[in-house]
């Protein structure tokens, strides 16, 4: 991996994080477009500057998933056909700060989160705000405590995968690969802060259809790339 690749990854990233649109599926589908390569090192770089919770469990089923540029498209897809309709599903919100979310609501939106594990390109976020939302959480609320929900798991899950890299490819952990690492993360987490504005005063006034007319179109466009045999799994 480039720097030049390592920082569009690391852009890619900080502007979905945070969004229903799948930060996973985003750079999957990127990969092959600005020519990365799948290895120990990109693997390791993605989990870590995502801190995403794709490694914790069921590592089989996901390794497997993950794989499947069209699996995650269709994916893509069917998350934005429902949250065309999420504003209209939920529209009497009871709890508009944090104060009021409870130990249960937690622990079931949490148990949202787990969805997003179990079909990679679903997004976490989205997930997580539409069990914010069933749990009768304002918009606004209920993608804040998303937020929140996200530094745990991901935390754990970088540093497990970190420890499972170590011990099959310790040659990935060299400076220069460390360098890109630390570059990747700070750019992301920079643009991510960007992002998370954008996002609460987007969702707080427009809602998620613009999200879910995206997340279908890019997972037509993918389908039809692959199709034609510009990428590939």
């Amino acid at each position: 991996m480039s720097l030049i690749q390592a920082i569009v990854i690391a852009i890619i990233e900080g502007i979905t994080e945070f969004l229903p649109i799948s930060s996973t599926a985003h750079m999957k589908f990127a990969n092959p477009l600005i020519g990365v390569q799948s290895n120990a090192f990109t693997d390791l770089y993605e989990i870590v500057i995502q801190l995403a919770t794709l490694r914790c469990v069921l590592k089989k089923h996901i390794d497997a998933m993950l794989g499947s540029i069209v699996f995650m498209a269709v994916v893509m897809i069917a998350g934005g056909v429902i949250l065309l309709f999420v504003d209209q599903l939920f529209t009497k919100p009871q709890k508009h700060s944090q104060e009021r979310v409870t130990y249960k609501n937690a622990f079931v939106i949490g148990c949202y989160q787990v969805l997003s594990v179990l079909f990679p390109g679903l997004s976490r976020s989205a997930a997580t705000i539409i069990g914010g939302l069933q749990q009768k959480l304002d918009r606004r609320t209920a993608a804040e405590f998303s937020f929140f929900l996200a530094v745990p798991t991901m935390l754990a899950a970088s540093v497990k995968s970190a420890w499972d890299v170590h011990k099959t490819n310790p040659e990935v952990f060299s400076k220069d690969s460390m360098t890109l690492l630390a570059i990747g993360s700070l750019i992301a987490f920079v643009v991510a802060l960007f992002a998370i504005r954008f996002f609460i005063t987007y969702l707080s006034r427009h809602g998620f259809r613009l999200f879910g007319y995206y997340r279908i179109l890019l997972g037509s466009v993918v389908l039809l790339l692959f199709w034609k045999g510009i990428i590939h799994q």
